[in-house]
């Protein structure tokens, strides 16, 4: 009487010859890795060592020592004392800390500010000239783009990126353009009102 192969095996999972090597060389593989001690302490130090820059701020030089880990928002509100610029969800998803750098709209909780040394940065409290609102401004007030406020100036800067970048064409290329701006209080016809007018004054 022959043998069944089948009976010559212990019961329990079977593994092909490949799946065998596969295993072999994930165990060595993982018995030559170092200890997590050791890697952890061959990973290279971060510098933290304060670096200096120079910005332009609403036309005005600021020479600064800063940590190479803040972002513009911390700086502009903790160095420069400008809270207009608000700190909303600090993931770059709300739109409130919204800037100009170098003309363009930016969310600045996200940016380094070491990464921007000669920058020129414009920020809500520079668009005021002695005493007058800009163009923008007076449109948010006339057409109730703002409730609460505390959007109002990420909006308005981002408004002011809009209609530089020329895409006030129609209210959906405005809604559109102006998405990543968002208002809890859903003022969001005013603001699209208020883009759209002063597109059209200047």
């Amino acid at each position: 009487m022959t043998e069944n192969p089948s009976e010559s095996h212990p019961p329990g999972p079977i593994m092909s010859r490949r799946e065998t090597l596969q295993a072999t060389a994930g165990a060595v593989a993982l018995a030559a890795l170092p200890p997590l001690s050791a890697a952890a302490t061959s990973a290279p130090a971060l510098d933290t060592n304060p670096v200096t820059l120079t910005i332009t701020v609403n036309g005005r030089a600021q020479a600064l020592s800063v940590d190479p880990r803040q972002s513009i928002l911390d700086v502009l509100r903790e160095t420069l004392n400008l809270t207009g610029t608000k700190k909303g969800c600090n993931q770059g998803a709300c739109g409130a800390c919204t800037i100009l750098v170098d003309g363009r709209r930016i969310v600045s909780c996200l940016t380094l500010a070491s990464m921007h040394d000669g920058a020129e940065i414009e920020t809500i409290e520079g668009l005021e000239k002695n005493g007058v609102l800009h163009p923008l401004q007076e449109a948010f007030v006339e057409h109730e783009g703002l409730q609460c406020g505390f959007c109002t100036p990420g909006q308005i800067m981002s408004g002011l990126g809009c209609i530089a970048e020329g895409h006030t064409g129609s209210p959906e290329e405005i809604q559109f353009w102006m998405s990543g701006n968002i208002c809890r209080c859903g003022a969001y016809p005013g603001i699209v009102a208020a883009v759209a007018d002063a597109a059209g004054r200047t």
